[in-house]
């Protein structure tokens, strides 16, 4: 399995406090981690210096495609549903479609592929029929629904889910799972959750975080 995504001796966190303390783990393409532990234990941090979302205090973090270090991967990311500012003024297509910016120039229009894949996309999570109403007119199941959808749009390189299960219910949550384990061969998946079940039985290596890193198969 190659490596994708390599972090050394990390440190970070906010305004100077520590978070998460001397963290070393290397992720392979494809590989499928689960993070666990307590809240405030320096998961999101973890995920949030994979994302280059926040700078180390120290260490590094370093990215491979094909065994050649890149300066970045193609990511999708579902962030925890409290960090969504869910008055901001954008439509359900348009908050899918904003998932492919980095596939085109700052002030350059979509093309009809993205607008496809979008379509595609919002299909695929039962979205369709909802793509002109506003997130602030969204349920939070609703709302994880499409922030999911963005997330995937982009066939990411790598998929960072925090916290996915927010808000929704039993039988959206097994479609998650199931198109997850569709993802598995496409992408390296990083999962922050608090379904241990689920991530003992599906995930490749476990990681709890509390403040430092503990990694088990």
């Amino acid at each position: 399995m190659q490596e994708i995504i390599r972090i050394e001796q990390v440190t970070a966190g906010y305004e100077g406090q520590q978070q998460l303390r001397d963290a070393t783990i290397s992720i392979g393409d494809r590989e499928f981690i689960g993070i666990v532990g307590p809240n405030g234990g320096g998961k999101t941090t973890l995920i949030k210096v994979m994302l280059q979302l926040l700078r180390p205090m120290s260490g590094t973090v370093s990215y491979f495609r094909n065994g050649v270090q890149v300066p970045y991967l193609r990511t999708g990311y579902l962030p925890q549903y409290s960090t969504i500012d869910k008055e901001f003024p954008i439509s359900v297509y348009e908050t899918v479609l904003s998932g492919l910016n980095g596939e085109k120039r700052l002030m350059s229009r979509f093309t009809a592929e993205h607008h496809e894949r979008t379509r595609h996309t919002i299909g695929q999570l039962q979205l369709a029929g909802m793509e002109h109403r506003p997130i602030k007119a969204l349920s939070g199941g609703e709302l994880q629904r499409v922030l999911l959808a963005r997330a995937v749009v982009s066939a990411p390189e790598v998929l960072v889910l925090d916290e996915p299960n927010t808000y929704i219910d039993r039988h959206f949550k097994e479609q998650i799972y199931d198109m997850l384990d569709g993802m598995r061969d496409r992408c390296a998946i990083i999962m922050v959750s608090h379904d241990t079940d689920y991530i003992r039985a599906n995930a490749d290596r476990i990681v709890h975080v509390e403040e430092t890193l503990r990694i088990s198969s």
